[in-house]
């Protein structure tokens, strides 16, 4: 899954990106709202994490500027402003939670989670299909009786796959929520990736249909 962080304070900015690609999220990173609002139009993140005293946009206006566009995509608001009227404002604008600084990473991940679960349209904290499943708190994998811890990459392949049983995504698409701007990707860097989630797993975990990308069976 590919975040983008909207964040000015360096500081911050750089522990949460660590903090998020160690939960292997793919993130992007801007640091002001006019910046942000672009790159949002762009369509290539799933999750947005925002924090309101920008420079040269302030936060709400991203964040009304999104919403009046049509664009669902998950907001979640990362800031100091920590009044009643402030958290009222953010959520009124459409912000999907809003979590007040200093906060604690885990909690942030626990959040994004929750998120994740309501994108996908699954109220559980496991994702399946019926015949693998997935934990993300974990990053815990199940196929009949294999059960393993992959590695982030791995999970975050299996993940995108999940969120949608059924659905082919084409190596592009994985990419794209597998890597940020700055990662440099491999040919076959997909490839391995399915290799070692199915030496793991199984190799009818992840199909591949041949000329299009690769799928997980529908939920059964």
């Amino acid at each position: 899954m590919r975040i983008l962080l909207i964040e000015d304070d360096s500081m911050i900015g750089a522990a949460v990106s660590v903090a998020l690609k160690d939960a292997a999220y793919a993130v992007d990173w801007v640091q002001d709202g006019a910046t942000a609002n672009r790159v949002i139009e762009q369509g290539e993140h799933q999750a947005v994490l925002l924090d309101l005293g920008l420079p040269k946009r302030d936060g709400l206006e991203v964040l009304r500027r999104i919403r009046l566009s049509g664009n669902a995509i998950p907001v979640i608001i990362i800031t100091a402003r920590d009044s009643l009227e402030d958290r009222i404002a953010g959520l009124d604008f459409g912000a999907d939670d809003y979590l007040v600084k200093p906060f604690d990473v885990q909690e942030l991940l626990a959040r994004l989670r929750a998120i994740v679960r309501r994108q996908g349209g699954t109220s559980g904290p496991i994702l399946g299909n019926g015949k693998v499943s997935l934990n993300p708190a974990t990053h815990e994998a199940r196929c009949g009786d294999a059960v393993e811890i992959l590695s982030a990459r791995e999970f975050a392949l299996l993940h995108a796959l999940l969120l949608r049983p059924g659905t082919i995504l084409a190596r592009a698409e994985l990419e794209e929520r597998l890597y940020g701007w700055n990662e440099e990707v491999e040919s076959n860097a997909i490839d391995f990736l399915i290799h070692g989630v199915r030496k793991k797993l199984g190799a009818g975990v992840i199909k591949n249909v041949r000329g299009a990308g690769w799928m997980v069976d529908r939920s059964e």
